[in-house]
């Protein structure tokens, strides 16, 4: 009587293979959707009052002057990247911010903010490991920067309401500069004392000479994300 062992290993072999695969498909899956952290929701202002366009008259008293970002300010980044088959969003912040905003009448005609790329922390530690070495190489390139390039006219800026405006600037990354437009939100709160404003940057990862963060075919990312803020000034 012929043996049936070669098909009983052959049978154990395909199905070692099957779980293999499964395991590989499902692992990610199960990692993402059940033992890692939630997705940080993005940086914004959201008002019970709603958004209001710029030209809408308001109080809330002068904001000429010089005003300083302080406690409450976070900058990072967001790039959606591929685990294994598995969508998932990569997000990296830090609350190490510096930065001013000078306002004339109701006019900002200055601001900046400037973050030590050393503390950009996202979750995973090894994210963290690629993003100070062979992605931003924090270690030559210590800063990242904006600056503000043309003047934004803010109307009358109203306690309690947020407003929609175009900024014009400069986005140093990488030890690359380049201009950069984009639409921000700004609210006057605490009883006209704080200024916060918040938007998003996007940012081609070429144009700052920026590797790509995809690693192996393990993790994959496209050629491009958003630099996040949000700002919380106070008169200085």
């Amino acid at each position: 009587m012929p043996s049936t062992r070669p098909r009983h290993w052959l049978r154990w072999l395909i199905g070692a293979i099957v779980v293999v695969a499964v395991l590989a498909l499902a692992g990610p899956f199960v990692y993402i959707h059940f033992f890692s952290g939630s997705t940080p929701a993005a940086l914004s202002l959201s008002p019970s009052t709603g958004t209001t366009p710029a030209s809408t008259p308001a109080d809330g008293g002068t904001v000429s002057g010089t005003w300083t970002v302080g406690s409450g300010s976070v900058v990072g980044y967001r790039v959606n990247e591929v685990l294994v088959g598995q969508n998932t969003t990569a997000v990296g912040r830090t609350s190490s911010v510096t930065g001013h905003l000078t306002l004339t009448g109701s006019t900002a005609t200055a601001a900046s903010f400037s973050v030590p790329m050393a503390t950009v922390h996202s979750d995973k530690s090894q994210r963290d490991d690629q993003f100070d070495g062979r992605i931003m190489d924090v270690a030559r390139y210590p800063t990242g920067t904006f600056t503000l390039t043309s003047p934004i006219s803010l109307g009358s800026p109203a306690t309690g309401t947020v407003r929609t405006y175009t900024a014009h600037g400069k986005l140093t990354l990488h030890g690359a500069a380049r201009a950069v437009t984009f639409p921000l939100t700004a609210e006057r709160v605490a009883g006209g004392a704080q200024i916060k404003v918040a938007g998003d940057i996007p940012v081609l990862f070429p144009d700052y000479n920026i590797e790509n963060p995809s690693l192996g075919g393990f993790v994959t990312t496209q050629d491009h994300g958003l630099l996040e803020f949000l700002l919380v000034f106070t008169r200085s």
